[in-house]
């Protein structure tokens, strides 16, 4: 009889949250979630495609410093966005430019094309050197581009990660007090 009274105190009600965050990030999720009392359930794949994960996770609702807690958390997950955004900021860039001289060659050769179709062989020789280059050179400023950002970009991501880490240190010290 005594046991199932000590079992009716140890009652633990828990709240729930879902989130579905990019595959790369999702290790950074389940790591500093754990310093804000959530500990996690499972893991889904969302129906919006492979590069990202649904991650589930619960606590105790009568967790101690919950308003806090939560302030903390939702700077972490600004934070982490922009992480997310920093590294998106690599590649738009660089990608941009080689899509743009890619379809500049384009252009050119479908103008050389032409131009041998009208019998104007030396126009069509001028027309796809430009033409050539255009599919060649997007490659090496697409590279060109992406180190020079990720050099400009680096440090600013390892500034976000070290203010994620300092809200999980406040967090925790909070989970612990």
């Amino acid at each position: 009889m005594n046991e199932a009274v000590q079992g009716q105190n140890s009652f633990v009600g828990y709240e729930y949250k879902e989130i579905t965050v990019s595959r790369s990030m999702g290790s950074v999720y389940t790591d500093c979630y754990e310093n804000f009392g959530w500990s996690l359930e499972g893991t889904s794949q969302p129906i919006q495609g492979i590069s990202s994960v649904t991650l589930k996770f619960k606590r105790d609702r009568k967790i101690r410093n919950k308003a806090e807690l939560t302030r903390l958390q939702r700077q972490l997950d600004a934070c982490i966005r922009d992480v997310e955004m920093l590294e998106k900021s690599k590649v738009t860039g660089a990608a941009a430019a080689a899509f743009s001289l890619g379809i500049a060659g384009t252009a050119f050769m479908a103008g050389s094309v032409f131009a041998y179709l009208g019998g104007m062989l030396v126009l069509c020789i001028i027309l796809a050197v430009p033409g050539f280059t255009g599919w060649v050179i997007p490659y090496f400023v697409y590279l060109a581009l992406y180190q020079k950002r990720n050099a400009k970009v680096t440090p600013m991501i390892d500034e976000k990660y070290d203010e994620i880490y300092e809200v999980c240190e406040k967090a925790n010290a909070l989970l612990n007090k």
